[in-house]
């Protein structure tokens, strides 16, 4: 547990200082929406909203990659916008 975080969630991935945006954060599905924490400012932001039946998150480099019951969305860090959506 990080900052009350389950890192074993398939709801929460962390991103790595190094690995391109977000370096640092927590990336997690709440109330339908993809969020941010922050650990430093405590802060959480939130990133995408209509994340219906998500199943799992993962961070790749920039992007943020959510598995949902439909398919997948990828949102691009970088852009601030999801850059697709399949279904």
């Amino acid at each position: 547990m990080i900052h009350g975080f389950d890192l074993d969630s398939p709801l929460v991935c962390e991103g790595i200082i190094g690995d391109g945006c977000g370096g640092g954060r927590l990336f997690f599905i709440k109330e339908n929406s993809l969020r941010a924490y922050d650990p430093q400012s405590k802060n959480e932001m939130f990133l995408l909203d209509e994340v219906y039946e998500a199943k799992q998150i993962s961070k790749s480099g920039c992007k943020i990659f959510i598995d949902c019951m439909s398919g997948q969305m990828v949102f691009d860090l970088s852009l601030m916008t999801k850059i697709t959506s399949e279904i």
